[in-house]
């Protein structure tokens, strides 16, 4: 199982909660959205871009691919790379894999903007972060 999520720098396992299911009997669509969003502040915690105060990270954009459902109990390994840097954003992929089944269950992507929160409106990415992304993502 971590040859599915070896090529990710960050990685966490999340436990699955009887109350992420749904009437359905399975974890809900949208409590993945919630997972993804655990994994990416990992990962934005690991470059420090979640202490700056006037820059900062934003979500412009998600998606998700649903493979298998997840019913409690479960575990999950949540993980989260970067593959693509622009002048004022970034992409990251996500890779969730059940430990009950083995297999990955879900996949999705997401685009962050860099932000200035006290102008409000997108600004280019501080290079510290982008030179600290290129560092997390040939760290494995």
């Amino acid at each position: 199982m971590n040859d599915l999520l070896k090529s990710f720098p960050a990685v966490i396992d999340i436990p699955v909660r009887w109350g992420d299911m749904d009437a359905f009997q399975h974890v809900n669509n949208t409590i993945y959205f919630r997972y993804f969003e655990s994994v990416r502040i990992a990962y934005l915690e690991k470059i420090d871009f979640m202490s700056h105060t006037e820059i900062g990270p934003i979500l412009a954009s998600i998606q998700c691919k649903f493979r298998a459902p997840v019913t409690y109990p479960d575990t999950l390994s949540a993980g989260v790379r970067v593959t693509e840097v622009k002048e004022d954003q970034f992409t990251m992929y996500y890779r969730i894999i059940s430990r009950a089944m083995k297999r990955v269950v879900v996949e999705g992507q997401g685009v962050i903007v860099s932000y200035n929160y006290v102008e409000g409106k997108k600004t280019t990415l501080p290079p510290e972060i982008k030179d600290r992304i290129q560092e997390m993502e040939h760290s494995v």
